[in-house]
């Protein structure tokens, strides 16, 4: 029988990414696993545009982006059943690498990421996170493309 403990969701805080959470949530219920929500904040993306994007946040935007990150993961924790064990954890680097990282640092035994559906010069514009992390990924990976897409 396969063993699942630990079930972790990257998400990058937006209407995409928190699709894939009822299937990890279901899958977290049915094998009695620990459910771990993860957000990246991408410090090369801060770094090369942050300051001028967000001028309102002054001089300590980093901190800021993690401030918003935690109260943001929490809104969602509270979200879930109570009787569920879930941690949340923030990471700073890029998204891919640090998922990946994550996993490995805490056997991760299934990684639920949610896609954009980006195709074309988009996703070769862009890339995909999603996909990068299917490629690196030490366990499976469940990606969920967004309903509408």
């Amino acid at each position: 029988m396969i063993s699942i403990r630990n079930i972790l969701v990257p998400l990058d805080l937006g209407d995409y990414a928190v699709h894939a959470l009822p299937y990890a949530r279901e899958l977290a219920t049915t094998f009695g696993a620990t459910l771990h929500l993860l957000h990246v904040v991408d410090s090369r993306w801060v770094a090369g545009a942050g300051g001028a994007a967000f001028p309102e946040y002054g001089d300590n935007l980093m901190k800021r982006f993690e401030d918003d990150a935690t109260r943001a993961l929490d809104q969602v924790r509270t979200g879930l059943p109570q009787a569920l064990s879930v941690t949340t954890a923030i990471r700073i680097g890029p998204p891919h690498v640090q998922v990946v990282q994550y996993a490995r640092d805490l056997e991760v035994d299934l990684i639920v990421i949610a896609t954009h559906g980006r195709s074309g010069l988009k996703h070769a514009l862009i890339g995909s996170v999603a996909e990068k992390v299917v490629h690196m990924a030490p366990c499976p990976v469940l990606s969920m493309k967004h309903p509408e897409h």
